[in-house]
């Protein structure tokens, strides 16, 4: 095998995973995982190309312009890269601009999309970016040195009620993705300084059945909330993605979602007032 035919270690791995997806009788189960690990694969591998074809500079949406180069901490680069990462959030992003929030508080902010990306739309502002995963925090400091915001982005780990209720004063706005734990986390009766901020907060309803009934029901008194489902922009794919299969223009734009995940954009009435 000549050294350019040799599988690369993303392959290497693949191959090895997939195999041990379908070790075992035959399921329609089996054959799920399989596939996801396959589309994961593909997608990876689209990323490499378009990095080698585009270069890492986000082309389009909210944070267009913003250098991207590190890797995704979780969940398809892509999308991110190309700007039509959770494209449904767009009119939010537009509106959260627009109020200039003087404080952000980033919970569970990954490699730093939204940190950095509203760091740039918004020079007023200051970010309190949390993780609990210090390679998400890492990743997240990298993209902000790169986009030359890191004075403006203060970095932290887990975060509980207690800071919360102390971060969250009035003016401040909440973004919370913390993959199903936003059950826990945001309760105004152990946070109350809650009530007094707008929040958006990516619901894991694929994890938790009914947590959008419940998150809705218990900020229902205090804020006004929008629900706003997955959608895709074909339009952001690039000029010589035309030449790809469906299949591959569809992975370019696929977040590695395995189910519902809404955002609720809860508007405080206090903040209003």
């Amino acid at each position: 095998m000549t050294e350019a035919a040799r599988p690369s270690a993303l392959t290497r791995a693949a191959w090895s995973a997939l195999a041990d997806a379908l070790d075992g009788p035959p399921s329609p189960e089996r054959l799920a995982a399989a596939l996801r690990l396959l589309a994961k694969w593909r997608s990876q591998m689209l990323a490499n190309t378009v990095r080698t074809r585009d270069g890492d500079v986000i082309g389009s949406g909210p944070f267009e312009g913003m250098i991207y180069g590190v890797a995704a901490s979780e969940g398809g680069y892509v999308p991110r890269r190309l700007g039509a990462y959770e494209a449904g959030l767009a009119p939010v992003i537009e509106e959260i601009v627009l109020a200039e929030y003087p404080k952000i508080l980033d919970i569970g902010c990954a490699e730093g999309y939204y940190a950095v990306g509203l760091a740039r739309r918004m020079p007023e502002a200051r970010i309190l970016a949390h993780d609990s995963d210090a390679r998400a925090r890492a990743l997240c400091a990298d993209l902000a040195r790169a986009n030359g915001v890191e004075e403006r982005i203060e970095i932290g780990g887990e975060i509980d009620h207690a800071e919360l209720d102390a971060r969250a004063v009035p003016g401040t706005l909440i973004l919370c993705d913390i993959e199903g734990a936003e059950g826990t986390l945001l309760d105004p009766d152990a946070a109350p300084a809650l009530r007094q901020c707008d929040i958006l907060v990516e619901v894991h309803e694929t994890f938790r059945p009914g947590l959008v009934t419940a998150l809705s029901g218990r900020f229902a008194r205090s804020h006004d909330i929008t629900r706003i489902d997955r959608t895709l922009v074909p339009d952001a794919l690039p000029g010589w993605a035309e030449t790809l299969s469906d299949l591959d223009r569809l992975l370019m734009l696929w977040e590695w979602r395995a189910g519902p995940t809404p955002w609720l954009w809860m508007k405080s009435r206090k903040s209003a007032g």
